[in-house]
């Protein structure tokens, strides 16, 4: 299973905005968390989503231009195909 990490960029954008964003996103099955080596849950920055599957890194592409699309303001889009990933002080999801 592939999984992409998906950067997107909504110019003169509002928080509003990037709510439905993030709403349009699901919506095409991107998640805004990513999994730890440990389990640990993690938020994903403004903007970026990642997708995990059987996918093309064309069809990633096409999936976020759908949903961005439905925002109305100029976007760009960045997919990259995650062989390994490493990050810092992401916020880590709260459990309940």
């Amino acid at each position: 299973m592939a999984h992409f990490t998906t950067r997107i960029e909504l110019y003169n954008a509002n928080l509003g905005d990037y709510i439905r964003l993030h709403k349009e996103m699901e919506m095409e099955k991107f998640s805004r968390i990513v999994v730890g080596d440990k389990g640990i849950k993690c938020k994903l920055p403004t903007g970026e989503y990642d997708k995990a599957g059987n996918f093309t890194i064309d069809d990633v592409l096409e999936c976020a231009k759908r949903a961005s699309v439905k925002v109305g303001k100029r976007y760009s889009v960045l997919v990259t195909e995650a062989n390994s990933r490493i990050w810092f002080q992401l916020e880590a999801v709260k459990t309940k």
